[in-house]
């Protein structure tokens, strides 16, 4: 451990992240930060082109602390890893999101920020990212960078099904529910996966995952062997599956024990392509992103340097 740093932060705001849990949270750790003496800017969007904006006025001492989940670090993410900037800001998270996956895998705790600002006296540490080029369809030309990973097909629906979820439910138990309506509207569709110029998989397919973490849904250990560290990205999908079989896949997930099973495809590399034979639902980091038919996947090894993980 190091002595906390006392350098400036951009505190970059989601409101609408945890269902405003980020901005009901904020007046207690600006309070906190001053008690440190920690120098900060509020940087309150809501969108994320309007947060960049922000940055991007800041002197470039300035590191980035974030107030949300994995949507609102991708959001910011251009501004951490120098994409069509000079050079990449630092980056603390508070997780304060629905999900905290990728925190999550660092240690950090939701909600327990006094112990993520605590954890600024770690030394810094390099972690990879991913960079989605999307091939085809409307949104053919696009890029976008992510920290913990994307998921199409059954993943991206249960992420669009949480809408539906009732308001009691928070937590794991969001992503559960919204799983067990999702398998009740199972469709299978033929996929082809390579993972470095190597054919993973061709058929049919119920979902495909390209992780830099560990876990999606606030804790489904969809891809335990992945290192944020290790220059990998981890691809995963599904062959031919029946509603009973995916849910046994699905509580396998939960528990991380789902590699080596029949049904289950899984390779590590730098570099990944999908392709369906129909538009798919996509999502980034946990924010659903329309359809897909054909994207491709690099990792970029240790683009991003985490302050408090």
């Amino acid at each position: 451990m190091t002595d906390t740093p006392k350098r400036p932060f951009a505190v970059v705001l989601n409101p609408h992240a945890g269902g405003g849990l980020a901005r009901r949270a904020w007046p207690e750790l600006r309070a906190e930060l001053d008690r440190r003496g920690l120098t900060h800017t509020l940087v309150q969007a809501d969108s994320a082109a309007a947060a960049l904006e922000q940055l991007d006025a800041l002197p470039p001492e300035y590191a980035v602390m974030t107030l949300g989940g994995e949507g609102t670090v991708a959001g910011v993410l251009p501004a951490l890893i120098g994409q069509d900037r000079p050079a990449g800001r630092p980056l603390a998270m508070i997780p304060l999101g629905t999900g905290n996956d990728f925190a999550g895998m660092t240690g950090l705790r939701p909600c327990a920020f006094t112990e993520a600002l605590d954890r600024l006296a770690f030394a810094p540490r390099q972690v990879d990212a991913l960079r989605v080029h999307i091939l085809t369809g409307e949104q053919a030309g696009r890029e976008a960078a992510l920290l913990n990973g994307l998921g199409m097909g059954f993943d991206s629906q249960v992420t669009a099904n949480m809408t539906r979820v009732p308001a009691r439910l928070s937590g794991l138990a969001r992503y559960a529910w919204a799983a067990v309506v999702t398998v009740r509207e199972l469709r299978l569709t033929e996929v082809e996966i390579t993972v470095d110029g190597e054919r993973l998989y061709q058929g049919p397919s119920a979902l495909a995952a390209v992780m830099n973490g560990q876990r999606f849904g606030g804790g489904f250990q969809i891809s335990p062997l992945s290192d944020a560290r290790d220059g990998l990205l981890n691809v995963l999908t599904s062959t031919r599956v029946s509603r009973g079989q995916l849910v046994g896949l699905m509580l396998r997930v939960l528990r991380g024990r789902h590699l080596g099973h029949p049904a289950v495809r899984h390779a590590q590399g730098e570099r990944a392509h999908v392709r369906w034979a129909a538009p798919q639902p996509l999502h980034l980091d946990g924010d659903l992103s329309g359809t897909v038919s054909e994207l491709e996947v690099v990792v970029l090894p240790g683009a991003v340097t985490l302050l408090n993980a």
